[in-house]
């Protein structure tokens, strides 16, 4: 089966359909979710070309992101569980993977200052989950020296 591309574009003159190598074609690709049956036509990929749409698409991208980040570390603070130092691990790795994105995958498509102000936003996540891991070692090691001296 042959694959076919199409490119859309508004413009109320003409009402046609042009298709595009997407290889030729520089922008920021992306899939979308597909969340919604319809019978349609399905899409599998994306490429935007307009600079000002890519930077609008990566700062909602990111926005959701960073929302999500922040809502887990104040998950993490909130609560006191022990079992939670596998999963403070798993997003403290998960993060330092979405700062290397942004920094490679991403900066290209940002203006500079954003960028640096990104970076910055996620170096103080990484040092609130940092500290939280610190305090929940502390913690252990206080209760286990604790449990080690009523032993005795």
């Amino acid at each position: 089966m042959k694959k076919q591309h199409y490119y859309i574009y508004k413009k109320n003159d003409t009402k046609s359909i042009v298709c595009l190598d997407y290889d030729k074609i520089s922008g920021y690709k992306f899939m979308p979710r597909n969340n919604v049956e319809y019978d349609g036509i399905k899409v599998n990929k994306v490429v935007v070309i307009n600079p000002s749409m890519i930077e609008k698409v990566l700062k909602r991208k990111i926005k959701n992101k960073l929302d999500l980040y922040l809502n887990l570390i104040i998950k993490f603070i909130d609560s006191d569980d022990s079992d939670s130092d596998s999963t403070l691990r798993e997003a403290l790795d998960d993060l330092s993977k979405y700062k290397s994105i942004v920094m490679y995958k991403y900066r290209k498509y940002l203006d500079e200052k954003y960028t640096k102000l990104l970076l910055k936003k996620i170096a103080v996540l990484e040092y609130e989950l940092e500290k939280k891991m610190l305090v929940k070692e502390d913690t252990y090691d206080e209760t286990y020296e604790e449990e080690m001296h009523r032993r005795r």
